[in-house]
């Protein structure tokens, strides 16, 4: 296992970018690795890489159209005005804004699934109050995380619907059924276990204040500003959010929610039309890299299924568990982790995992719903630490905003060791008792 060209790959991708090594490099690197060690020749390493970008094409113009209206918003001062408003309700508790960020997060999956598009918009704004309470940014990234992928994994509303329909329609097809809206009834045992490690990262492990320079202009301003009353270019620009979220609710379609909401805010005068490519450009300053590192990983996951290295682990895998269901569900959970954290997306690796677990557990002897806990678990391992997922991505882009938080050392290994580690113990559990 440890020769095959899968595993060797995400070693050198995480190798990589443990050492600081920019995450675009990183995975194009491991890409070439990986394709190199299974024999693939180099150019069609590369084609296969370019050509597999496209994948995710539509989020990362999404991503970055929607940077755009951030900044638009931010240009109004409403998100100012917002962070203001969330500050009081604080009254100066930073457990109580983390909590808080923590429930907006768990709101964007599910009441208002707008996912990671709410994060530039709000916290750039609050990083003046966070530093004035001295909170630990680390703490608030595992608060992020948490909400971007615990409702997903537990509750079937929003997003966690989408996500279960996935994991009961490719059991369906690999011979195993099981109905949607039963998932839930053992994926909240993992919800728990995410649950505790939330716990755990701000009450016990950033609990300790930590300082941040206080140099940043927008800070200044979320500081020392008076209270701003509503104009009409705030509710111009409330205007254009809400029409973003219902044209991407109705649609489905977050690029066109977004320009539709530029618009709607530059005719009633929200922001100016020459403004529109400054705008533009702070949209992709803003949102530019997360879009860019996630075409280079819907190419890296190209790759990495051309290898062949992921039908070599079931392979491995099937022969290695036995008749055990302890050590099965083990070694398919952290089997789910590697690929996972290679890809990138839980959403996306459902299809690849449930190949290899279903005909393996049907052998093994797990239930429906115990092949249900694992297939969702090892999917949902890779969005908490990979360095090419939304939900490590995003809280980055926002708590960055000043150039004082790392996307690996502060985001990607603080979320991997407080929400993989519980994922993998009570995916396990569940596995075992359902």
């Amino acid at each position: 296992m440890l020769t095959n060209p899968v595993v060797l790959s995400v070693i050198i991708m995480s190798v990589l970018c443990l050492l600081k090594l920019n995450v675009i490099l990183s995975l194009i690197i491991a890409a070439i690795a990986g394709g190199l060690i299974a024999g693939i020749p180099l150019g069609d390493v590369m084609g296969t890489l370019v050509g597999g970008m496209g994948g995710n094409a539509e989020t990362a113009l999404s991503y970055i159209l929607l940077g755009a209206l951030a900044a638009a918003i931010h240009k109004t001062g409403l998100a100012t005005i917002l962070s203001k408003k969330i500050a009081s309700t604080i009254k100066g508790k930073g457990t109580a804004l983390l909590v808080l960020i923590a429930i907006i997060s768990c709101f964007s999956q599910n009441l208002i699934p707008v996912h990671i598009a709410f994060i530039p918009i709000l916290i750039p704004p609050l990083l003046s109050v966070m530093n004035k309470l001295k909170i630990d940014r680390r703490a608030a990234a595992c608060a992020l995380t948490f909400g971007l992928k615990t409702p997903y994994i537990a509750l079937p509303v929003g997003f966690g619907l989408i996500f279960h329909g996935i994991i009961a329609d490719q059991m369906t097809q690999n011979g195993m059924e099981i109905a949607k809206m039963d998932v839930w009834k053992g994926l909240w045992l993992p919800g728990i276990g995410m649950v505790i490690g939330l716990f755990i990262a701000l009450f016990v492990s950033y609990r300790k204040p930590r300082e941040y320079k206080m140099e940043n202009a927008m800070e200044e301003v979320a500081v020392t500003s008076e209270e701003v009353k509503l104009t009409t270019a705030h509710f111009a620009a409330l205007a254009g959010a809400i029409a973003a979220l219902v044209i991407q609710l109705t649609i489905g379609s977050l690029p066109l929610g977004a320009i539709v909401g530029l618009a709607i805010m530059t005719i009633f005068g929200a922001i100016k039309f020459k403004d529109l490519d400054e705008l533009m450009s702070s949209g992709i300053g803003m949102m530019g890299f997360i879009a860019f590192v996630m075409l280079v990983a819907s190419g890296y996951g190209a790759v990495i299924r051309e290898t062949g290295g992921v039908e070599a682990l079931v392979n491995a895998t099937a022969g290695m568990v036995g008749g055990s269901k302890l050590l099965a569900a083990i070694v398919m959970i952290i089997l789910g982790l590697i690929i996972t954290m290679g890809i990138g997306t839980s959403f996306g690796t459902i299809p690849i995992i449930a190949v290899i677990y279903v005909p393996l557990c049907l052998k093994v002897g797990f239930s429906p719903l115990a092949t249900a806990v694992l297939i969702g678990t090892a999917a949902a391992l890779g969005d908490a630490g990979s360095p090419a997922s939304d939900s490590t991505l995003g809280p980055t882009s926002g708590l960055n905003a000043d150039g004082q938080h790392d996307h690996i050392w502060d985001t990607c290994v603080p979320t991997f060791l407080h929400y993989n580690i519980p994922l993998v113990i009570f995916g396990v559990i569940g596995a075992l008792i359902f």
